[in-house]
C-alpha cells in the first residue's frame, strides 16, 4: 500500500461521491505503437513516497535518454493526503498524467472512466504482462482490460533493533517465533527500557496491512470472504487476531493509540524508541537513511495458528483525460521495463514487480535480511483484501477499530458492529 497506510479508507471514500457519475470509458491513444522519440510534451507524475524520489528521478533521467523532449515533473504528495487530492483532481479532470495506484482504490477509478486502458501498449508489445506476477495483472484489470503496469509488490515482516534487544537482554527474533514469544519480548523490553522512553513494539494501527490484517490471517480468520460478498470480522478467529493488538497496547508493550496518533509507528522505530515494528518492504529506503540503520534487521512475522502475511503491489496508471496521452503512455511503458525495475531495486527504493529483478533489491542492503520478504511472498502470502468499493468498508475500519485497540470498547463488540455494517455495504456492490 506502501507506503504509509493512514487514511486509505477516509480519502478514497470521498472519491466515491465525486467520481460516481463521471462515467464514460477511457479512450485509447489516437496513435498505436511506440511514440516517436522526438515527441515533445510536458507530463506530470504523481506519487506519495518521498523516500523513493531519488530512484524515481533516476528513472525519469533514464526515460529522457530515449525521449529527450518529454519533460516529466514529479508531484509528491504524502499518503495521508494523496487520495484526498486525487479525488479532487479526478472530479475536475486534472489528474496527474501518470500516477501511482493501489489495489483498494483501483476499481473505483477505472470503473468511472478516470484511467486509460493499456490495450495499445500490450497489443504493440511495449508492455508484456508476462513480465509481472499474474496476481498483480489481475488486480489492475477490470472488465477484460488492464489499466496498470505493476510497479512493485510488498509483504510484511518484523523489523527489529538489535541494539535495543541487547540493552534489554532479550534474544532477537527467530523464524520460529510465536505470538507469545513476540508479546513476551515486547513487554520485557518496554519494562526494562521504559525510563528511556523506549517501547517493545510500535503498532501500526492506522491501516490493516501492517498489523491486524496479518494477525487475523495468522489466527485463521478472514477480512472478507473469497467471493467478496461477506465480512469476516465477526469470526471468532478474526476477533482473536484483533485482540493481539489491543493486548499489546493495554499492558504497555506498545505506545498508546494517542501516542501513535501523535507520532506514527515508523518514526518510533526510526528514532530508536521502539524495538520492533510490523511493516513492509517500502520501509527499506527510510530505515536505510535513519539513525538506526546499523542496528536494524528483519525477521519473519511471528506465527499464530499459521504463518501469514498479506501481499499487495502498486501500479503506474495513466489519466484517461491526459492532454498528452501518447507521451504519458510512453512513460508508463518505460516505468514497466526491467531497467526501471533494476533502478528501484539497486537503490533500495522498492521491491520491483518485474520478474527476475527482486534479487537486486535483496542485495541492496545485505545487513537488513530483506530476503525474508521474498520468502514470505513465495511461502505464506495471502491476497490483499478488496472488493469493488473497498474504500467504503476501509472507512469503517478507520472509524470503529481504534476504540477496540484503545480499550474503550470490547474487541468482540466492535468486530461484530464492523461486520454488520460492512455486510450492509457489500450487499450494495
Amino acid at each position: 500500500m506502501r507506503r504509509i497506510k493512514f487514511g486509505l479508507g477516509m480519502a478514497a471514500a470521498l472519491s466515491v461521491a465525486l467520481l460516481t457519475g463521471c462515467g464514460g470509458g477511457a479512450s485509447e491513444p489516437a496513435k498505436a505503437g511506440p511514440a516517436p522519440t522526438d515527441l515533445k510534451a510536458e507530463i506530470t507524475y504523481g506519487y506519495w513516497d518521498v523516500n523513493q524520489k531519488p530512484a524515481m528521478d533516476k528513472v525519469i533521467s533514464q526515460f529522457n535518454q530515449d525521449y529527450p523532449n518529454i519533460k516529466v515533473t514529479s508531484e509528491v504528495t504524502p499518503y495521508a493526503q494523496y487520495f484526498t487530492k486525487l479525488q479532487t483532481q479526478g472530479s475536475s479532470n486534472t489528474l496527474p498524467d501518470v500516477f501511482w495506484m493501489n489495489g483498494p482504490n483501483f476499481q473505483l477509478y477505472a470503473s468511472n472512466g478516470q484511467l486509460a486502458p493499456m490495450t495499445a501498449l500490450t497489443d504493440s508489445k511495449q508492455v508484456d504482462p508476462a513480465n509481472y506476477p499474474e496476481s498483480l495483472n489481475k488486480l489492475y484489470s477490470l472488465d477484460g482490460k488492464q489499466y496498470g503496469v505493476p510497479k512493485d509488490f510488498d509483504t510484511i515482516a518484523l523489523w527489529y533493533n538489535k541494539a535495543l534487544f541487547k540493552q534489554a537482554g532479550v534474544a532477537v527474533p527467530t523464524a520460529d517465533w510465536t505470538w507469545d514469544d513476540f508479546h513476551k519480548a515486547a513487554k520485557t523490553i518496554s519494562d526494562k527500557l521504559k525510563s528511556k522512553g523506549i517501547y517493545g513494539v510500535a503498532t501500526n494501527m492506522s491501516g490493516g496491512q501492517e498489523g491486524y490484517y496479518d494477525s487475523i490471517l495468522q489466527a485463521g480468520g478472514s477480512i472478507i470472504s473469497a467471493d467478496g460478498k461477506k465480512s469476516g470480522y465477526d469470526d471468532p478467529k478474526s476477533i482473536k487476531g484483533l485482540q493481539l493488538w489491543a493486548d499489546l497496547i493495554a499492558d504497555g508493550s506498545s505506545p498508546t493509540m494517542q501516542q501513535l496518533s501523535d507520532t506514527p509507528a515508523n518514526k518510533w522505530f526510526d528514532n530508536g524508541k521502539a524495538a520492533m515494528e510490523w511493516t513492509g518492504t517500502w520501509q527499506v529506503s527510510e530505515i536505510k537513511a535513519s539513525p538506526v540503520k546499523d542496528d536494524a534487521s528483519v525477521a519473519p512475522l511471528p506465527k499464530g495458528e499459521q504463518k501469514a502475511t498479506v501481499i499487495h503491489g502498486l501500479a503506474n496508471v495513466v489519466s484517461a483525460k491526459s492532454k498528452n496521452l501518447q507521451a504519458a503512455q510512453a512513460f508508463q511503458a518505460f516505468l514497466g521495463t526491467k531497467a526501471a525495475a533494476l533502478t528501484q531495486a539497486n537503490m533500495g527504493a522498492a521491491n520491483p514487480a518485474f520478474n527476475g529483478t527482486q534479487q537486486a533489491f535483496v542485495d541492496s542492503v545485505p545487513s537488513f535480511n530483506i530476503k525474508v520478504f521474498e520468502d514470505a511472498a513465495n511461502e505464506y502470502a495471502f491476497p490483499f483484501p478488496v472488493s469493488k468499493n473497498t474504500a467504503a468498508w476501509n472507512q469503517l475500519e478507520t472509524d470503529l477499530l481504534p476504540d477496540a485497540f484503545a480499550g474503550k470498547k470490547p474487541v468482540a463488540d466492535v468486530a461484530k458492529e464492523l461486520a454488520d455494517k460492512m455486510n450492509a455495504l457489500l450487499a450494495k456492490e
